[in-house]
């Protein structure tokens, strides 16, 4: 008889040939077990899913209540649904008033592309600027607008009129004119390695969407709910954007994604064609009853206030001759190293020793620190101690 690992590779498909084939049993709180009870400190949440951590009572009660009343009716946007509208509601709340209408998908990169198509229906225009060393995701349109030609090639011909500037640089703002459609960039690029904008920049670039009339769409898909230390990156750098993405945190362990506009914007969709974007699953029920619930946690608790400091211990402790750096925001954070085959050492041994670490698309000599919102100082402290001992190891 086949073991459960043998039936994965025979049956599940595969985006590597070398997959990590850990075999996890359970989870609760920032650790994760393995099928033999070996226990596993979280340090990257899923790639930002489960800033709550594992298995969240309140959030597992809330699924569990609208299991019992129901789940799939029909496609998004035509019945009234109390999850999709109480969700809405409440993201509007802790969103500036501009961002008042809600379309709920099913991932980030879903998000990705109904942002993009609502960009070019509302303005008119076909042509759109990215970043690079972006990532959006991995559907063709996100493909397109991703930063990085290496994971791009293979999948030519994609979407025509993108042009990419450089994150953080304002010279290249005049790139965008009169006949770009929209600028989509993330916050805080995430698999480029954590690298953080300056404000000046960032307001630069809200200053030159309105000049032009291009609508600056924000990926907030690893950033937001607290990651950096505010509940919205974009509050960081004063600005608003004219579409918002979100995704990963968002649905409290649960697969759901959203972009958020004005409804002027979004009434693009509305007409001309009817229907202009479709989902059938999107804003399912039990995601949104879980992503209201893992928001309501988020606020009750006041996770967001706690981040600074807590990036503040992860600073102070991870200090080596090896690492190079750290950079990032809040709990959203990269431990430069040499190289990668240093790092992915380090990481293994990491994975051996108990603390799930990860390496970046875009960045693959940096170390990925990004752990549940809950983490408590002494598990960083425990954690630290660990990645610090593998790193001295693997580095002599």
């Amino acid at each position: 008889m086949l073991t459960l690992r043998q039936l994965f590779l025979a049956n599940n498909a595969q985006t590597t040939d070398f997959p990590l084939l850990l075999e996890f049993e359970r989870a609760e709180g920032i650790y994760m077990y393995d099928t033999g009870g070996k226990r596993y400190i979280d340090l990257i949440s899923g790639i930002g899913v489960s800033s709550l951590g594992h298995g969240n009572s309140y959030v597992i009660n809330a699924i569990k209540e609208q299991l019992d009343k129901y789940m799939h009716l029909m496609v998004y946007g035509e019945y009234v649904q109390t999850p999709q509208v109480r969700f809405a509601e409440k993201l509007v709340s802790v969103l500036p008033p501009q961002l008042s209408s809600v379309y709920f998908v099913n991932s980030g990169a879903e998000a990705v592309e109904g942002a993009l198509k609502l960009a070019k229906r509302y303005t008119g225009r076909s042509k759109i600027v990215s970043c690079y060393n972006s990532y959006h995701g991995s559907t063709n349109g996100a493909l397109s607008v991703m930063g990085n030609e290496e994971y791009k090639q293979a999948y030519r011909p994609l979407l025509p009129g993108v042009n990419f500037i450089r994150f953080n640089n304002i010279d290249d703002l005049e790139l965008i004119s009169d006949e770009t459609a929209c600028v989509i960039i993330e916050t805080l690029q995430g698999e480029a390695g954590i690298r953080v904008p300056d404000i000046a920049y960032m307001q630069a670039l809200r200053k030159r969407c309105t000049q032009t009339g291009t609508l600056l769409i924000l990926d907030e898909i690893q950033a937001a709910f607290g990651r950096t230390g505010k509940l919205f990156a974009f509050e960081h750098f004063d600005i608003v954007p004219d579409i918002l993405l979100l995704a990963k945190a968002l649905g409290g362990g649960m697969p759901l994604g959203v972009f958020i506009s004005s409804n002027q914007i979004m009434g693009a969709l509305k007409e001309n064609p009817i229907l202009g974007h479709i989902t059938t699953f999107g804003g399912h029920p039990v995601c949104c009853a879980a992503g209201l619930a893992a928001l309501e946690v988020l606020l009750n608790e006041d996770l967001v206030s706690q981040v600074e400091s807590k990036e503040k211990l992860f600073r102070e402790l991870m200090v080596h001759p090896a690492i190079k750096g750290v950079r990032g925001k809040g709990l959203m954070l990269a431990v430069e190293l040499e190289n990668f085959e240093l790092n992915k050492k380090i990481i293994d041994r990491c994975i051996d020793n108990g603390v799930v670490v990860d390496w970046f698309l875009h960045c693959s000599n940096s170390m990925r620190i990004a752990p549940p919102l809950i983490i408590t100082p002494g598990e960083i402290r425990k954690a630290c101690k660990i990645i610090l001992e593998a790193i001295d190891h693997c580095s002599r």
